[in-house]
């Protein structure tokens, strides 16, 4: 393993390795193919980091972590400004990279981009958000205080779903907290994080401060079992969620792992169906259904509103733009790869042999010009039962499934019974049934004529039940308070008279 000048990302072939130290690491010690789903063409290829190189990766940011964790906030912020300004001048760039290897349209690129600089927004906000708290007097002549301590090196693994913003969840608040973070993205598309790892540098962040490894298993089993990792993010599928919460947490770390969903949307019989349509597509849809916070299930409150929205849906999930998400008027692009999109027809025929109508069929896509890409149309189910998988599991394609139920207090049993609990929107014109949805739906981000209600870069993101494992949720206040410890300090500058020893334990009077 070796470093070079530079790695570019833009490259249509050729060979990624990892950002280690401030720079460009070569391995090609064990490669893994990088695939455009646009055509199937591989694109390039990129290292899968053993267990040494993320040790290298782990000493670096090791031994970076005391002077950074020493650099006052306000410093910190000026680089995150910068970082900001550069991300912002790059962003087509970026924004390409995501859509070639990923398969996204470019527009969608660009709001996953956009919302996690939000994050760093909020980010540049350091001195404000590691402000601690002081008493003074608390006992006679004694004062404590408390202070927000950074944890050392912490790690991040993210999906491929959103290549940019997930990651940008994580690094922004614990590199503001003071921390050195160890990024391992998707190895599906790897290049957006390794360009902006470079913007970082660039900024004037310190070396060693944030490292990019890719690779697969092997890698994100070394991050796991290193005793230097203090704390571990995760964002991705339940099984793997609840494997990386389990052996992070085994090995002493602060973990917090997101995993899957399985979002519902309620719409009510007032509903503005005009909206709750246009929206449920754009939810459903959008980004070929690969979000954890997609809608998948439509609930209907009577027969007439099913019946009614199947119909408005139906004409419009046949009538999708789809191709290559390089064209701007396309709406949707192709799944992210070819097992990927193997996985999501298969659920389209389970689907069909469990019984539910599928009113549209995507499977028999074509696009011109590009038959090799993993292109499917949208499916959309009707009649569909909560015993059934395609109800049960999450799909992560453009696959929805409408449920038809008779009351909205027998559609929020749904939705409580699930064993997800990621997020959830309904659709009505009535001020007291929506208060008392979202006081009483159990699931974490909840919406009311919002279809994705993601919440800003201030709040928190964090589903209930399996749809997280931990404490705290992403990012906002509650990342502020996962990549830090909290420390109080009592202090007392006795006199010089000479005191007894008390043996009772001190109290107030």
């Amino acid at each position: 393993m070796s470093s070079v000048e530079k790695i570019n990302p833009h490259q249509s072939a050729g060979t990624l390795g990892h950002y280690i130290n401030g720079r460009q690491i070569e391995d090609r010690q064990r490669l893994l193919d990088v695939t455009n789903p646009a055509n199937g063409q591989i694109v390039r290829q990129v290292a899968a980091a053993s267990v040494s190189t993320v040790a290298d990766a782990v000493s670096s940011a090791k031994a970076a972590f005391p002077a950074w964790r020493d650099t006052p906030p306000l410093k910190r912020a000026r680089v995150m400004f910068k970082f900001k300004e550069l991300l912002e001048k790059n962003a087509k760039d970026i924004v390409a990279l995501i859509t070639e290897e990923h398969g996204k349209v470019l527009d969608d690129a660009m709001g996953e981009f956009i919302r996690g600089v939000e994050v760093i927004e909020y980010a540049c906000g350091a001195p404000e958000i590691l402000k601690g708290e002081h008493s003074k007097n608390v006992g006679p002549a004694i004062d404590s205080w408390s202070e927000k301590q950074a944890l050392g090196v912490v790690a991040g693994i993210t999906p491929f779903n959103f290549p940019a913003m997930v990651p940008m969840w994580m690094y922004p608040m614990a590199i503001a907290c003071g921390n050195a973070f160890i990024l391992k993205p998707s190895e599906k598309d790897p290049s957006a994080p390794l360009m902006i790892a470079e913007l970082f540098t660039e900024a004037g962040l310190p070396d060693g401060i944030f490292n990019v490894l890719n690779g697969d298993k092997e890698a994100v089993d070394a991050l796991l079992e290193h005793e230097d990792i203090k704390a571990i993010s995760f964002v991705g599928s339940t099984p793997i969620a609840e494997y990386i919460y389990a052996a992070g947490t085994a090995n002493g770390k602060r973990v917090q792992a997101l995993g899957g969903a399985k979002n519902h949307a309620i719409v009510m019989p007032d509903a503005d169906m005009n909206n709750a349509v246009s929206a449920i597509m754009g939810a459903a849809y959008g980004s070929c259904g690969e979000r954890c916070m997609a809608i998948s299930v439509a609930v209907c409150v009577g027969d007439s509103v099913a019946d009614e929205l199947v119909a408005r849906l139906s004409e419009r999930v046949e009538n999708l733009k789809i191709g290559p998400g390089t064209d701007t008027t396309n709406e949707m692009g192709p799944l992210v790869s070819k097992p990927h999109y193997d996985k999501v027809r298969s659920y389209v025929d389970l689907g069909v042999d469990e019984g539910a109508t599928l009113v549209v069929d995507g499977r028999s896509l074509s696009v011109s010009g590009h038959e090799e890409g993993y292109f499917l149309g949208g499916c959309l189910f009707d009649h569909v039962k909560p015993e059934m998988r395609i109800y049960q599991e999450e799909i992560f394609g453009p696959v929805l499934c409408v449920v038809r139920t008779d009351s909205m207090e027998h559609a929020m049993q749904l939705i409580n019974e699930h064993e997800y609990g990621n997020g959830t929107c309904i659709f009505t014109r009535d001020g007291g049934i929506a208060r008392y949805f979202t006081d009483n739906i159990q699931v974490g981000m909840v919406g009311v004529n919002v279809p994705l209600p993601v919440p800003t870069a201030f709040h928190s993101f964090g589903g209930w039940k399996r749809s997280l494992f931990g404490d705290l949720s992403a990012y906002g206040p509650d990342s502020v308070r996962f990549y830090t410890q909290r420390k109080t300090v009592t202090q007392r500058w006795p006199d010089d008279t000479v005191e007894k020893a008390q043996f009772a334990f001190p109290v107030n009077r």
